[in-house]
């Protein structure tokens, strides 16, 4: 596998944040998929932002520069309340 196609994560949180992000990237033409989806669904409570059990937004490296701006926008948005 090629660098450029390493698989890096770019969000972790609640599995509806991380919907909301993953919607944001793949609307921006990003393929993303969601890491730990299950037990984000199944243990909510457990789901610290960030942390243990979050749910992941993954993510080619190549990708990363057009992504993090996005992440960014979202977490000004989302924290800016």
């Amino acid at each position: 596998m090629s660098e450029d196609n390493e698989l890096i994560v770019v969000y972790a949180g609640t599995s509806i944040d991380a919907g909301f992000v993953k919607g944001l990237l793949e609307d921006a033409g990003i393929i993303t998929f969601l890491k730990d989806e299950i037990m984000g669904s199944l243990a909510p409570w457990y789901v610290a932002p960030g942390g243990a059990g979050a749910v992941k937004v993954v993510i080619a490296k190549r990708d990363l520069d057009r992504a993090k701006s996005i992440v960014e926008r979202f977490l000004d948005e989302r924290f800016s309340d």
